[in-house]
């Protein structure tokens, strides 16, 4: 047996299709790279993967990587010589009633939109390409002719080869007993046949990989869940380039096999697995079939295929598949500990997603940052509630089942709630609030007026909602009255110490050596310019700041922080999110209302916007920021979150005979949408920089102040830029809930990032970026006649680069 090296740079712990690849493309790199494999190759999860490699996801860069993994598949049998069974035989999608037509017509644009030749088929034209089926319940199918299918286990070891032609060292029947870290740096694993000196530690090891984290306190959201699937003898009429059929009303999908059929799903009633752990020495192991489990499944693709009634069955395969509570994959490197990258948790679709995994965490260990924008994919978008395995398992239950269910605009998981309540969650429900959740927070959605018989729940439809006049009534008050928005959940930090301004100087863009009780906006921006985090602070002392960004950023936000703080410096940055609650007083009559309940001056000429200060409201210090993300006049009310129901009655008492009422999250969009207010997440972030987003004024490129991704921006300055961030306005009859593709002069130019209503206009209203290669600067975005193609139908479209609704003018424009 070859001897284990005694140093590498890099160790990757999993020999499936994800390690293989991670070693493949990291060795490419010119890393010394080892990968250690307890059993043989594909011997966890990948030998006993269906195969099936679709490309279309709802964000534009993950959808880029899982057509990196086509393109890899094509030319890695002729570059290592190792046949990987790779065939792009297209895949198609059948819609089997009018909303599933709705959704595959928005896919289809969301697809061309990512630059994808996804057609819309007949029922007729989806049976010449798939034979053996009755179509007389289809309404329509898309077909994208670059999917394809592939063996796993050949792929795999396809892989391996090209890792060992490129230098990686692969060893099998190599268990890694322990990471050795010392005061939080890794310095080596040691194995069953040794130890290996090593500084970084890139875990691929599946299902097992929660447990082998949490053996250095790394935290990794994933549980086992069983999946089966039958394979067919071969049927009469099976064309070996049948393309792989994904049937979602019918909740199945297929694949040619040998002549033969490969067909499983994703039952409504998941069965996890090994709740106590994984059994000792699993591995090339299935787990015994469960034809009653299975029988439902069977049952409804009888009526899709009929010649599998009679078609003699091989085998029903039952292997369990490491699933997430929100059905992305997780990668990136773990934010409690340097140098321990994750790329696991696949959801069965590891086959399509495992060439560009590899690629991209590659890329991220050699280079310090991924190739692109990863966040739905981000370790880091995990937090509290995902600690606990029994949450994640219930989560990970509708997360599986809900696979091939529409995939309605906003909607939310129902599982593991209520999880992380504010102190006037009661309160808010008994007011007709509908919450969504949010890392684990309820959060108000909307309020239905039960008085009047509203229903209090969300009914999903890709048409306008049920919650769409609610939160007119909600938008109108913010514009005309006043609101006050439950903001409890926000992520709230304190950074503190003597280098706290020098410190946070070089993370932030904008300019924060202000005068205590001074409130900066500022963006985070990574060495290429882009926005790794959009958020506000707070001066409150010569040597501390309080720190506010949104709730499902806490943990992407703190990481980023506290590994940015340059070496050496005397600062400590401390969550203090469960501290304190957030009241969110916004809109015309919000001055009035706060005049009712403190005896401090809030007048303008005292408080000026972007200001912070203590006052007091009901026997409570409250720490009011004058800001606003609605475009009115506000304030955020930060206070202890055991005031927070004297401080929320004494508003509400004061705010009677002003038309105070309560709002919720549905409403801020609709209004930030209207005053084209960014947001993480969707319409900024590390792919895009302030001068492309419009955001340049918050960056003190005027002052000679070092800082995080400077040189950038300054290049772009000087040299322009080729995407800007415009809004678009279209009829409102028109549902845009983002991706709808944008041409200019009949040329597409990128696509909406960002989509909802504005209630003022009255218009439909859409945030995205008009791309050029050739540069984009003010005159050729308005330039240009827009469209919109929505449900692959094109609408005349207004661009804008100014807000849309100005209160100061009383302005509205359409």
């Amino acid at each position: 047996m070859k001897e284990l090296p005694k140093t590498a740079k890099a160790v990757i712990v999993g020999g499936g299709i994800v390690g293989c690849s991670t070693a493949y493309h990291l060795a490419k790199l010119g890393w010394d790279v080892v990968l250690l494999e307890r059993k043989k190759l594909t011997s966890g999860t990948t030998f006993h993967a269906a195969g099936l490699v679709g490309q279309l996801r709802s964000n534009a860069n993950i959808t880029q990587l899982l057509g990196y993994s086509v393109d890899l598949y094509k030319r890695l049998e002729e570059e290592t010589g190792q046949a990987t069974g790779w065939k792009m035989n297209g895949g198609l999608r059948l819609a089997c009633n009018h909303e599933r037509w709705t959704e595959v017509q928005r896919q289809a644009t969301t697809a061309h939109s990512f630059g994808l030749d996804m057609q819309l088929l007949t029922p007729k034209e989806a049976q010449e390409l798939w034979p053996l089926m009755q179509v007389d319940d289809v309404v329509g199918a898309a077909f994208l002719p670059s999917d394809g299918q592939a063996n796993p286990s050949d792929i795999t070891l396809s892989l391996a080869k090209g890792a060992r032609m490129a230098g990686a060292q692969i060893f099998e029947d190599t268990k890694v007993l322990s990471v050795d870290v010392e005061k939080g740096v890794i310095k080596g694993v040691e194995t069953s046949g040794g130890r290996i000196d090593c500084s970084v530690v890139v875990a691929c090891c599946g299902q097992w990989t929660r447990d082998f984290a949490k053996s250095v306190g790394v935290n990794v959201p994933l549980v086992p869940m069983q999946h089966q699937y039958l394979v067919t003898e071969p049927i009469p009429g099976v064309p070996r380039d049948l393309p792989t059929l994904r049937d979602p009303d019918r909740l199945t999908y297929y694949k040619e096999e040998v002549g033969g059929l490969v067909m499983g799903g994703y039952e409504a009633n998941p069965l996890s697995w090994a709740e106590d752990g994984i059994p000792k020495g699993f591995h090339y192991t299935l787990l015994d079939s469960d034809f009653g489990h299975f029988e439902p499944l069977m049952e409804l693709s009888l009526g899709r295929v009929p010649a599998l009634e009679t078609a003699g069955i091989k085998e029903l395969i039952n292997g369990p598949e490491s699933f997430t509570p929100d059905g992305n994959f997780i990668m990136g490197e773990a934010p409690e500990l340097k140098n321990f990258y994750v790329n696991a948790g696949f959801n069965a679709f590891g086959i399509a997603a495992g060439g560009g995994a590899g690629m991209a965490l590659a890329e991220w260990i050699a280079k310090g940052e991924p190739p692109f924008d990863l966040w739905p994919v981000d370790i880091r978008r995990f937090g509290r509630p995902h600690f606990d395995s029994d949450w994640i398992r219930t989560r990970t239950k509708e997360a599986y089942a809900k696979h091939y269910t529409m995939a309605w605009p906003n909607e939310e998981h129902e599982s593991g709630r209520p999880c992380r309540k504010s102190p006037l969650y009661e309160y808010l429900k008994a007011d007709g609030a509908v919450f969504g959740e949010k890392l684990g927070w309820e959060r108000p959605n909307w309020y239905a007026d039960i008085k009047n018989g509203e229903q209090q729940r969300d009914i999903y439809t890709f048409s306008r909602p049920n919650w769409h006049e609610p939160v007119g009534r909600e938008h109108e008050a913010a514009r005309s009255a006043a609101v006050l928005f439950d903001q409890t959940s926000f992520a709230k930090f304190t950074l503190k110490g003597p280098d706290a301004v020098d410190a946070l100087s070089w993370i932030a863009a904008n300019d924060v050596d202000k005068p205590i009780g001074t409130l900066i906006y500022t963006q985070m921006l990574n060495d290429h310019g882009g926005i790794e985090c959009d958020l506000t602070c707070v001066r409150v002392a010569e040597d501390e700041y309080y720190i506010v960004t949104g709730t499902g950023f806490a943990t992407h936000d703190f990481d980023w922080i506290s590994r940015n703080i340059p070496a050496g410096m005397n600062v400590q940055l401390v969550d203090v999110t469960s501290a304190y609650s957030v009241l969110s007083l916004m809109g015309p009559k919000s001055r009035n209302i706060l005049e009712r309940v403190t005896r401090d001056d809030v007048s303008n000429e005292s408080f000026r916007f972007g200001q912070a200060r203590k006052i007091g409201i009901a026997g409570c210090p409250v720490h009011a920021l004058r800001v606003t993300y609605v475009g009115e006049l506000g304030w955020e009310l930060h206070l202890p979150v055991e005031y927070a129901t004297s401080v929320y009655a004494a508003l509400h008492e004061a705010g009677k005979e002003f038309g105070l009422r309560n709002a919720g999250y549905r409403a801020i969009e609709t209004l930030r949408l209207e005053k084209g207010y960014r947001a993480w997440g969707s319409d900024i972030g590390p792919d895009h920089t302030p001068e492309e987003a419009g955001l340049g004024w918050a960056v003190k490129l005027k002052k000679n102040i070092a800082f995080k991704g400077r040189d950038a921006i300054e290049q772009q300055r000087t040299h322009g830029i080729k995407k800007m961030l415009a809004t678009f306005v279209t009829d409102s009859d028109i549902i845009l809930s983002g991706r709808e593709t944008i041409y200019r002069d009949g040329v597409r130019v990128g696509w909406l990032s960002s989509g909802g209503f504005g209630h003022t206009l009255q218009k439909s209203i859409g945030l995205g970026y008009v791309r050029n290669s050739d540069g984009v600067d003010t005159d050729f975005v308005l330039g240009g006649h827009y469209e919109l193609e929505v449900a692959t139908e094109r609408v005349p479209c207004e661009v804008h680069l100014a807000s849309l609704y100005d209160p100061k003018m009383l302005r509205v424009k359409a």
